[in-house]
This record gives C-alpha cells, structure tokens and sequence, in this order.
C-alpha cells in the first residue's frame, strides 16, 4: 500500500479561485490591496501558499459583515501574507467585529425609529420633521446627512469590488 501524498504546498490561482469561491479577478484585487500575496513561479505564475486560503475566508466572512476593505486590511496587517492566523486569533477579530456590528445596528434601528414618521428627503410635513434643518444650521458641523448618520459610523471609503 503506498503512502497518501502530501498536497502541494502551493497552489495556482485557478485552485485557490475553485477552492475560495471568489474569482481569478477579486484574487488579483486582493492581492492588489495587499490583503493576500502570491509568489512566482519560473513561469511567472501567481502561487498562493495554502494559508490563503483561510485568509481569504475571513475577507469574505467580514464583508459580508459590511466591513469594509480598508478596515478588514487592518484586522489582518498583524498577519503578514504567509501566516495563518490562529484559532485566538480568529476569535480576537470576530470579538473586534461584533463591537463594529452593534455600532452599526444601533445606528440603523435609531435611523429607522427616525424615518418611521417621515419619508426623508421630499418631506410632507416640514414642521414635524426631525430631520429639518432650518437656516442651514447643520451645515457648520459637517457634510452629509448629519441626522440621518448621527450614532453610525463612518461610511467607508468606495473600496471596489
């Protein structure tokens, strides 16, 4: 009987495409935004050390968090391309993630328990609207829809793909 064989320690950019479930191009983004690197081989091509693997799950486990890039960039920047975070580790982020996802959830009842009464911009009742802003006076603290936005976060930068 032989001996199972080890997989390959690297793998091309179609498996990890096949493997991952996201395409050759959000591979490439990826990799463009730093969140994931790949090597050279002799032929130039892009391989992926199996680590990817499990980074590319957490990108796609926060987004679908609403996180954005930039900030799930900073989740991983203490694991360099290369280094699968640990189990604790895991659990680090997702304890950072579940502070960011009741910020935001806080944000969008008090946003809906807001817009129940009214029906926002175009409004019929500009006497009752707790979203008037007679005179401009909003306009001295900031840009946006200050009202609408108060208790969320920042929106994120336009990230792409």
């Amino acid at each position: 009987m032989t001996a199972p064989t080890q997989p390959a320690p690297l793998l091309g950019v179609g498996e990890v495409a096949a493997r991952s479930g996201v395409s050759v191009s959000t591979l490439h983004f990826y990799e463009s935004k730093g969140l994931i690197a790949a090597s050279r081989s002799p032929g130039n091509q892009r391989r992926y050390g199996r680590d990817v693997l499990r980074r590319i799950a957490i990108i796609r486990a926060a987004q679908r968090l609403g996180l954005p890039l930039s900030e799930i960039s900073g989740l991983l920047k203490p694991f360099p391309p290369g280094v699968s975070p640990s189990t604790a580790d895991v659990r680090q982020m997702v304890a950072q993630w579940r502070v960011a996802l009741q910020a935001r959830i806080d944000g969008l009842t008090e946003l809906r328990d807001h817009l129940d009464g009214c029906i926002g911009c175009g409004c019929l009742s500009l006497e009752d609207c707790p979203l008037r802003n007679p005179d401009d006076q909003l306009g001295r603290a900031g840009t946006g829809p200050l009202l609408l936005t108060k208790g969320l976060p920042p929106p994120p930068p336009d990230d792409g793909p």
